[in-house]
């Protein structure tokens, strides 16, 4: 058995508190989550775990939400306990699966759980790195599947990112799996210090006053503008003129943003390199690179050059010489050698691979990345600098957060090497400093849930559980944990209500009868008639609305309520609301509000066929005739309510009046306390409404998805019909649509070409916000996508009919650059004629031929067939690359 403190002797400095306190708690069987900056030594708990596994004679699975990530941990894991002792599970790679250690991504073990794999047999530890993927809004539901599914009788080590709602967070994993330990490390192993770059001069971000961090009062100054004026005659008159002249406080030439190759000298000078320096583009990122190389910046001897190109070069020694030229190979590894580089999704994962090695091993100085740096890979630097506050979200542009501020600047400070870490946030004219100054004093990074149910996770819940079981276990995630936390809120405010209800239902008790039916009676009078009176008010607004619409230029109507009372003329009419000219020669805009009752064409009269509302003249003229005009405004009708309504209000008041409270001489009294009485009973009828919504709504989701599964012939009374077994084991946002796609024989008697790029129009997303249009390869192609579309037309018509919505549209985007890869082409001429980036390129590959290995498993033998012929003619060249 593994003991905590011969475990700890292994490390060449001493464990800090938080992960004695977490092995300690694994020592005694619990499961844990820490929460803890980013390099503070997380996963030495996680060791801690696995090799207590190892030690019981059992096994440890050892989960991360990349597959680069999966990769870096496998090589971490192999060199402490050898190549027999550790396996890895991810789309691209199996290797060794049986071993007692096994590295694979979260969706790895999802998979196994719903299918029972006999592998889960000897399971004693969990560990799930970055844990807080689990608010990702594509795939932090596998996280929560895998928390919830898991054996009881296996621990869980979840490694967070520091989070704001730890407590929270591991209170859930405590009721769902047993004694949990929550071990929350504020602290950084390297001290941060924050600096605002203005110019070519760094500044402290803040200032401590009485032990309080406060802005740097210097830089606050720099926010407020200085005003000069400079004073000019006038040749002609000679009279003095003043020119009012604001500018910063320091003047232009100091106070401005250093461009990105000013910057690097700046660190360079101050010993704050090696250094991240996050731009919030792939371009952006290039050209950086492109920028300091014709700048002449060399941050390298020329040994370390010499060692970077050498090592680059064996990194790609697999690789064909044309594809390397393709690749832009020889540029990058010049800006390699001289230590500069780019990081970003846009690259292919060998050279990704080879700058993050090269930048842990201090060769290379600089690296330009976009923000997904951040997520999960080992790479740690001195300083981390941020350009700009503002990133694009994928619909606007936003404001970074403090928690991204947070997650971002984590990477700064070298455990070991260091002794403070460094944050440079560059000047920012849009954003005031003070705010930014609140960005790096802020801790606040709450986790949240993204978890629903899916067709997928649909049919393994009724698969393996009773209706019971599955809503209890649907009511067990985060997600309902979190809606009910405020719904705790809301029973208390129902139980205050509640009590003040019987206060005032006491005070309006009456001597002569039951006052509570005698005021029923006079509220369901009133309610019929406000009811009554909003129905009419419904009825009016559509007719007015419809009247409107129908108005056409030179109609004369009769404005009643408008800026404007009177007879005005139609000059145009936009999306149902016609502009007017009114006899005061102003035109304007009508609205619905504008109208009691529907307008009705008085006249007509013929506008001029030129000029426009703009001109004066056209105005006058037009105006003249509106006043000479000889005709009546409509009478407006009396308000009448439905007679229906008003029959039965008089005969409930009628009730009233006979009953034997109205006479009360106390009534008044009553009336007041039984008013207050309604309107608590108004407010409690909200709340238990609300109250209802966020209780078990994700068991009606589940119901909703559940009811688009009958539908389509996958469930019947709860139980899995054939085609719901094939959906089972298909994971993705294309499920059910691969799945309609198997059962009516699209998949088949294609070419592997063919079946690559059909089937690659279920999973590519285009990173453009408006996809444009793009033909099938062949039309054989065409006519299978047309047959596609019309199935996912007939999914999202059942969707709409029980209000659900996950079947995503189809994109052809990648069917011919995948269907001329598939057919041989080579990659320059395939990246050439799409604009790919090779990165994305590769990655959508990846995501191709794990749907294909899916299919192979599932489908019909000819059918899986062809998906291994579609495999085996996509994984080639570069799209082969694991990383292992």
């Amino acid at each position: 058995m593994t003991d905590p403190k011969r475990f700890a002797a292994r490390y060449a400095f001493e464990l800090d508190d938080f992960q004695v306190e977490a092995i300690e708690a694994l020592d005694s069987g619990e499961s844990v989550l820490v929460a803890a900056p980013t390099g503070s030594g997380k996963t030495v708990v996680a060791e801690f775990a696995v090799e207590r596994a190892l030690d019981l004679g059992s096994k440890a699975f050892y989960t991360t939400p990349l597959k680069a990530l999966s990769n870096q941990k496998f090589g971490d894991l192999v060199a402490r306990y050898g190549a027999a002792r550790v396996g890895l599970l991810t789309g691209d790679n199996s290797i060794n699966s049986e071993a007692p250690v096994v590295v694979m991504t979260t969706e790895v073990l999802r998979n196994m759980l719903y299918e029972k794999s006999p592998t889960l047999l000897g399971l004693s530890c969990v560990v799930l790195d970055e844990v807080h993927y689990l608010q990702d809004p594509y795939r932090g539901a596998v996280w929560e599947e895998v928390l919830i599914h898991l054996p009881l009788s296996v621990p869980v080590v979840c490694l967070s990112a520091t989070i704001s709602n730890a407590e929270e967070f591991g209170e859930w994993i405590g009721t769902l799996r047993g004694p949990t330990r929550v071990v929350i490390e504020e602290r950084r192993p390297v001290p941060l210090e924050h600096h605002y770059l203005i110019g070519h001069e760094l500044h402290p971000m803040h200032v401590q006053h009485d032990g309080e961090a406060l802005p740097n009062p210097y830089i606050v100054s720099l926010d407020q503008q200085e005003v000069r004026y400079h004073t000019y005659y006038r040749r002609s008159s000679g009279a003095a003129q003043h020119q009012r002249i604001p500018r910063p406080r320091e003047g232009h030439r100091r106070v401005y943003v250093p461009r990105r190759e000013e910057v690097v000298e700046v660190l360079a000078q101050n010993e704050m390199l090696p250094a991240i320096y996050f731009v919030f583009s792939r371009a952006g990122c290039d050209r950086s690179v492109e920028w300091l190389m014709d700048a002449g910046i060399r941050l390298t001897t020329r040994e370390e050059a010499d060692r970077i190109r050498e090592f680059a070069d064996m990194r790609v020694a697999w690789m064909a010489e044309e594809d390397l030229e393709t690749l832009g190979f020889y540029e990058f590894r010049e800006a390699l050698s001289a230590g500069i580089a780019a990081h970003h999704a846009g690259m292919l994962p060998v050279f990704k691979e080879t700058v993050e090695e090269l930048f842990k091993a201090g060769e290379v100085k600089v690296v330009f990345a976009t923000e997904t740096l951040s997520l999960g890979i080992n790479m740690p630097a001195k300083t981390v600098v941020i350009e700009d506050l503002w990133k694009f979200s994928g619909e606007r542009h936003e404001l970074l957060t403090p928690g991204e501020y947070t997650q971002l600047t984590g990477r700064a400070g070298r455990r070991g090497i260091d002794e403070i870490g460094h944050a440079v946030v560059v000047f920012q004219r849009q954003v005031p400093f003070e705010r930014v100054a609140s960005l790096a004093s802020t801790r606040t990074y709450e986790l949240s849930s993204s978890f629903r149910p899916s067709y997928n996770m649909a049919v393994n819940l009724v698969r393996n559980y009773t209706r019971e079981q599955a809503h209890r276990l649907l009511n067990s995630s985060f997600a309902q944990f979190l809606a009910d936390r405020g719904v705790v809120a809301m029973e208390r405010e129902i139980e205050r209500d509640t009590a003040d209800l019987a206060g005032y239902r006491e005070q309006m008790h009456c001597h002569l009868g039951d006052f509570a039916e005698y005021w029923r009676l006079r509220e369901k009078a009133e309610q019929i008639r406000e009811e009554a009176r909003k129905g009419r008010e419904r009825v009016r607004t559509d007719a007015v609305r419809h009247a409107l619409a129908a108005l056409r230029p030179g109609d004369v109507i009769f404005v009643a309520r408008a800026r404007r009372r009177g007879l005005a003329v139609v000059l145009s009419s936009r999306e149902g609301r016609p502009t007017v000219l009114a006899q005061d020669r102003k035109f304007f805009r009508l609205s619905v509000r504008d109208f009691e009752e529907p307008p009705i064409v008085l006249t007509k009269i013929p506008l001029p066929r030129s000029g426009s509302a703009r001109s004066a003249r056209f105005r006058r003229d037009l105006a003249a005739r509106l006043v000479a005009l000889d005709v009546r405004p409509p009478k407006q009708p009396r308000d009448r309510l439905d007679a229906r309504a008003q029959r039965e209000a008089a005969r409930l008041e009628e009730l009233a009046s006979r009953h034997p409270c109205h006479a009360c001489p106390d009534r008044p009294t009553h009336e007041r306390w039984a008013v207050r009485a309604s309107q608590v009973e108004q407010r409690l009828r909200g709340i238990e409404r609300r109250v209802k919504t966020r209780t078990e709504t994700l068991a009606r989701q589940f119901e909703r998805v559940l009811g688009v599964l009958e539908e389509l012939g996958y469930v019947r009374d709860f139980a899995i019909l054939p085609k719901g077994d094939v959906l089972s084991r298909i994971y993705g946002e294309g499920d059910i649509l691969v799945a309609e796609a198997l059962g009516e024989g699209l998949v088949s008697s294609l070419s592997p070409a063919e079946t690559a790029a059909l089937v690659s129009t279920v999973v590519y997303e285009s990173r453009e916000r408006v996809p444009r249009q793009a033909d099938m390869p062949t039309a054989d192609t065409a006519e299978r996508f047309q047959r596609l579309d019309r199935l996912w037309r007939r999914i999202r018509r059942s969707e709409d009919s029980h209000h659900v919505e996950l079947c995503r549209e189809l994109e052809a985007g990648f069917a011919t650059p995948v269907f001329q890869w598939a057919e041989g082409k080579p990659l320059q001429d395939v990246l050439a004629e799409t604009g790919l980036a090779p990165g994305d390129f590769v990655r959508n590959c990846k995501q191709l031929l794990d749907l294909l290995r899916q299919i192979e498993e599932v489908a019909s033998a000819q059918t899986a067939e062809l998906a291994h012929q579609a495999i085996e003619s996509v994984n080639r060249g570069v799209v082969s690359y694991t990383g292992v």
